[in-house]
């Protein structure tokens, strides 16, 4: 019984480290309707940084990680400015497809630059795991949990209870009533884009603690996709309990049924799920129900 614990409140906080990687898909899609694909390339990036300033500069940590945020909260700013400003009106299909040219990019960008070879993470979070009676809990992960629940209480909050939260949601709900208010989309839409950049630099500190880093690492951000489709693209709010869901079901899979038949069934369930879940209600289980499908 202690071991289903363990793998459940192990899957409980990977789901959560899901739920803060899959919060940079919907914070960017509430304010421009883009689904961005290269959100996964954008976090591997943002953990390139991090290397690049505490490894291979040599930086103290606190300065690597300031100068991480500033170079994330550029980019996201070029991206919108380059990319999506120019696209404004556009066909949701020509955008998605400018996400899947950034993902090419991006990942082709890193291998020139860093190489495909594997790099040592600096373990900016101590790597002693915290042990309750039988429970063996990974620090890291507790940490992110953490920084999850008050990333996404604080957004779910300044969303629902703010002036600018409103005027972010009207943006989301309708560019042209956010417009008939006097509200900047593109300013809505660089925030976003800002946002979810220097969400990904939190993201890449905490699921790269401790461990290797190149252009793979992006992959997280396919694990976190049936996260974010679970808990509907507009919602905040929904994302933690998606994430839990999908990490608690991932751990159990591997630990009893991937031992049993010699594979890795662990891997496909979360998205097999997620596609039960999606045929049964298109728009998950928190979003808002007018969703555009390409």
């Amino acid at each position: 019984m202690i071991d289903f614990v363990n793998y459940a409140l192990n899957g409980a906080l990977v789901g959560c480290l899901y739920a803060l990687v899959a919060l940079g898909f919907v914070v960017i899609h509430r304010a421009s309707k883009v689904f961005n694909f290269a959100q996964g390339e954008i976090l591997a990036l943002s953990g390139f940084m991090v290397w690049t300033f505490a490894t291979g500069l040599g930086w103290p940590l606190p300065a690597a990680l300031a100068c991480s945020i500033v170079t994330a909260t550029l980019l996201g700013l070029a991206i919108e400015r380059m990319l999506f400003r120019r696209l404004a009106g556009a066909p949701v299909f020509a955008m998605v497809m400018v996400t899947l040219g950034l993902l090419v990019l991006l990942r082709g960008a890193m291998l020139v630059v860093w190489g495909a070879a594997e790099k040592p993470f600096p373990a900016l979070i101590p790597m002693q795991p915290v042990i309750v009676a039988d429970l063996i809990l990974p620090r890291a992960l507790l940490f992110g949990a953490a920084i999850t629940v008050l990333i996404t209480s604080g957004l779910w909050w300044t969303f629902n209870n703010t002036r600018i939260g409103l005027r972010l949601t009207a943006v989301s709900e309708d560019h042209q009533i956010a417009l008939s208010l006097g509200v900047s989309v593109q300013k809505a839409t660089a925030a976003a884009w800002v946002l979810g950049s220097v969400i990904s630099v939190i993201g890449a500190v905490i699921y790269l603690n401790g461990r290797s880093i190149s252009p793979m690492s992006s992959e997280i951000g396919l694990a976190a996709l049936p996260v974010a489709m679970l808990a509907g693209l507009e919602s905040i709010g929904g994302l933690v309990v998606a994430g839990i869901l999908i990490g608690v079901v991932q751990s159990l899979t591997a630990a009893y049924v991937d031992t049993r038949i010699g594979g890795s069934a662990s891997v496909i369930v979360p998205y097999l799920f997620m596609l039960g879940v999606l045929l049964v209600r298109p728009a998950g289980f928190f979003g808002w129900k007018t969703l555009e499908r390409v």
